[in-house]
């Protein structure tokens, strides 16, 4: 009797392999905590020294339209530190690709899961694939010999500006919405296509005004994660934009975003200066914006459920 309770007593061994699991489980999500945190830390230290340390206004670096941090404006005396044009070029080249990217995204997506499901998904889910696997640098490359040139030919200058960003990140956050907009239009429930049918919808009215609505939280959360992916390009970008920290006048003239003023600036300044500081202020707005899209991407998904 004694040997049998001593046996019950005993930890068995199935629930030794599942407590080892849970204390894996619990710091692998503390290790990844640690990271987010740390990395959030670094940078707010970092990007608050313009403000803290150089006592550079708010106001004049998020809406000034000088940017030369190396050189002091005449005029004021002071470095020219206004990220006005910096922020503008990069949402300017943001919005404009989600714009584009939208309407190719979801009707790619229809396509394949409602029009021609096994056509369609034979077809284009290797191209897909294909278009997120080319790292950034090709992306730039093509866009710097094909999009530059053809942007000149057409509308005259060097070819350099938004447009020409615009078109390469078109291309890039494509596949992105595209893949979560076909994963959408699949989750939403067969009944309701059935449903549709049944009342005598066609099947464009099926698509159009069920299966789209249903998943219109879905589309909006892929907008999302493809802006999220633009604004944070940074090499693509900066080969085909022009790199000129001016206020945006066109689509064709050259400009600049807070990526490729970041890339090209960070190696070539001394830690500690103002010239440092500041990029590290634009690295700050880059992951404050960061923060931004996560949060609009989860009050979407909350919306969806809730609906």
């Amino acid at each position: 009797m004694d040997l049998i309770t001593e046996k019950i007593k005993k930890t068995s061994l199935s629930t030794k392999q599942d407590r080892f699991g849970k204390i894996i489980s619990g710091m692998a999500l503390l290790l990844i905590t640690s990271v987010v945190v740390l990395i959030f830390g670094f940078v707010m230290t970092r990007g608050i020294a313009t403000f803290t340390t150089d006592k550079v206004s708010v106001s004049k670096f998020l809406f000034g339209t000088n940017w030369n941090p190396s050189v002091v404006d005449p005029k004021t005396n002071q470095p020219g530190i206004g990220a006005l044009p910096l922020i503008v070029g990069s949402l300017a080249v943001t919005f404009l690709a989600a714009l584009i990217a939208t309407p190719f995204a979801i009707g790619t997506a229809v396509f394949m899961t409602e029009i021609a499901k096994k056509r369609g998904a034979k077809i284009m889910q290797p191209v897909i694939e294909l278009l997120v696997g080319i790292p950034s640098v090709v992306y730039g490359v093509i866009g710097l010999t094909v999009v530059v040139p053809a942007v000149r030919a057409l509308f005259g200058g060097t070819g350099l500006g938004i447009l020409s960003g615009t078109i390469v990140l078109f291309v890039m956050i494509l596949p992105t919405i595209t893949s979560m907009t076909v994963d959408t239009l699949k989750a939403v429930p067969r009944h309701y296509r059935e449903s549709a049918l049944a009342i005598g919808a066609t099947r464009w009215q099926m698509i159009y005004k069920v299966i789209l609505r249903a998943a219109t939280p879905g589309i909006l959360t892929a907008i999302v994660f493809g802006m999220a992916r633009a604004f944070g390009e940074a090499l693509a970008v900066q080969m085909v934009i022009g790199n000129s920290a001016m206020m945006p006048t066109s689509l064709v003239a050259p400009a600049a975003t807070l990526t490729s003023v970041l890339t090209m600036g960070i190696g070539n300044t001394v830690m500690g200066t103002l010239q440092n500081n500041v990029l590290w202020s634009l690295a700050m707005i880059l992951l404050l914006m960061s923060l931004v899209f996560n949060l609009l991407i989860r009050l979407i998904g909350r919306k969806g459920e809730l609906k």
